[in-house]
């Protein structure tokens, strides 16, 4: 049995690279490891023990009974929960069933595909990072050029900080599409948890949704008064009816009492999966309100950089993300989980010295500072003082002009008068 938990060794690798947050890799790591494991025990009764044995007559081979009640089910009596158990009853649930109506019974369809269902849960909860994984494109991995570790030479070093730089400078304010892909699988992944509680409650009758709870409040009841909610959702004795042929041709009705041993791990498995699912939810429901207040608040995008990053400067940290856009910060941020800290406290200087700076004001989002009002008060009165110079110099040279316009006619006729002497 050991031998099939080994193929999980995989999932449980821890990458050194972070490309999400931590509640979101519970849900694809830890989550799918329990659902899987638990699907491999079902699935290996073998080694836990048989899934079904029914008390029968001589008259019935009992692999066939057992077989039978396997696939087409097994049923109880809802109204012999109530009854005292070795007064009344044998077993909570097992009474005479000609003695209550069709609609008393309760049967037990679930327990064969229970193995399958959750191998299918664990592919619902992987899928958010199937997504996440395809859509990242090994971004960040590209971008740390082995930058987590910070033992190479200066002029590498330097060299990879300024690739960096230049990439983050050159890609500003164009990575809010991949940002929002990773919002959506985060969203994603909390709508994954609360359909799979009403799948559950759907695969179970109804009776999983308060499931938890109730059994809660079974440990908190009298013993005389309460009804085990793990007993009605996981019976561990039912009743099986198996109709044949007689010797006479007659069809001949056999009830059969089967024990359902199995259900003993099903109903521990989906206790713990119960609160386990109630616990997923909240912390993705406080996720998603989390990456809500980051979208619209810069002043928190600000507040958790500084917090988490208390190398970089609070003046670096305003400039880059005034200037910036919430995918930009989303990709810092993973950035300086991975990367060395040292080196992101340089890059991240850079990039803000690099946005505060005049010359690149061509930028998008870059606006200048606004001069003071002394010295807009002397750009007046230069600008001014320059308007009255240039005035002047026009005038003086419209001046000019109409003094060449009246001495150009005299020039001309004296012109005239020397060329009429010279033909005489």
């Amino acid at each position: 049995m050991l031998d099939i938990f080994r193929g999980l060794k995989s999932l449980i690798k821890i990458s050194h690279i972070h490309i999400d947050s931590a509640v979101f890799r519970l849900h694809y790591s830890l989550t799918v490891i329990l659902l899987i494991s638990f699907s491999l025990i079902v699935t290996t009764r073998q080694y836990v023990g048989n899934p079904i044995d029914c008390i029968h007559s001589k008259d019935l081979p009992e692999d066939v009974l057992n077989t039978f009640c396997w696939i087409h089910s097994t049923y109880t009596i809802t109204a012999a929960y109530r009854k005292r158990e070795g007064l009344e009853v044998p077993f909570p649930g097992v009474d005479n069933s000609r003695a209550y109506p069709e609609s008393e019974r309760k049967e037990y369809r679930y327990y064969q595909w229970v193995c399958f269902m959750l191998f299918l849960q664990a592919i619902l909860f992987y899928t958010p990072r199937w997504l996440w994984k395809g859509w990242e494109g090994g971004k960040i991995h590209a971008l740390m050029m082995d930058l987590d570790i910070g033992l190479c030479s200066e002029v590498e070093k330097k060299q990879k900080k300024k690739m960096l730089l230049d990439y983050l400078w050159e890609n500003l304010r164009f990575h809010n599409w991949w940002a929002y892909r990773y919002y959506l699988c985060e969203v994603l992944a909390l709508v994954n948890v609360i359909g799979q509680m009403f799948l559950m409650n759907r695969f179970f009758d109804g009776a999983f949704l308060t499931f938890g709870i109730d059994v809660l409040k079974f440990l908190e009841s009298d013993q005389e008064d309460r009804v085990d909610p793990m007993i009605y959702v996981f019976p561990r004795m039912t009743k099986c009816t198996f109709y044949k042929y007689g010797v006479s041709g007659e069809v001949e009705r056999h009830d059969a009492v089967c024990i359902l041993p199995l259900n003993v791990v099903n109903e521990k498995i989906y206790v713990f999966l119960w609160f386990w699912f109630l616990l997923l939810g909240v912390l993705s429901f406080f996720t998603v309100l989390y990456r809500i207040l980051i979208i619209f608040s810069p002043r928190t995008r600000v507040y958790l950089l500084r917090m988490r990053f208390r190398l970089v400067r609070r003046d670096a940290v305003e400039t880059i993300v005034r200037r910036s856009k919430v995918g930009d910060w989303f990709l810092l941020y993973m950035l300086g989980e991975n990367l060395d800290t040292v080196i992101y406290r340089d890059v991240m200087h850079d990039l803000a010295n690099k946005l505060a700076s005049r010359h690149h004001h061509g930028v998008p989002g870059w606006s200048p500072s606004f001069p003071s009002p002394g010295r807009r008060q002397r750009i007046r009165s230069a600008s001014r003082g320059r308007g009255i110079e240039d005035a002047t110099a026009r005038r003086r040279m419209r001046r000019s002009a109409h003094a060449r316009k009246r001495v150009y006619p005299l020039r001309r006729l004296l012109l005239i008068e020397l060329a009429a002497m010279r033909r005489r």
